[in-house]
């Protein structure tokens, strides 16, 4: 009885992959419209084993929305410019007066 092995021609193509960075609004918008779309197949869900998957779908949906939106408020905090501690406006004022 003789075996023949054969290796198959049908490789994948190299995938360019996109690098382009991810706004972070782009990111919330998007998980708020899977998480809609998740409540949605929620609602009409009949079957226990599809029930559970939109659970945790939901969950871990959420989650990430919420890190996307601690990740935001991060982001508009440090936009905006430090405030000045009056005891270094302070200790200018007396190496310039002195």
């Amino acid at each position: 009885m003789k075996i023949y092995y054969s290796q198959t021609a049908d490789r994948e193509l190299p995938v360019e992959e996109d690098y382009t960075p991810v706004k972070l609004r782009e990111s919330i918008a998007k998980t708020r419209k899977a998480l809609e779309i998740a409540y949605s197949g929620f609602d009409n869900a009949v079957d226990s084993d599809m029930i559970d998957c939109y659970i945790y779908q939901i969950n871990s949906l959420q989650k990430q929305y919420k890190h996307l939106s601690e990740l935001a408020a991060l982001e508009t905090a440090s936009d905006q410019k430090p405030v000045r501690s009056r005891l270094s406006i302070r200790a200018l004022m007396e190496h310039v007066f002195s």
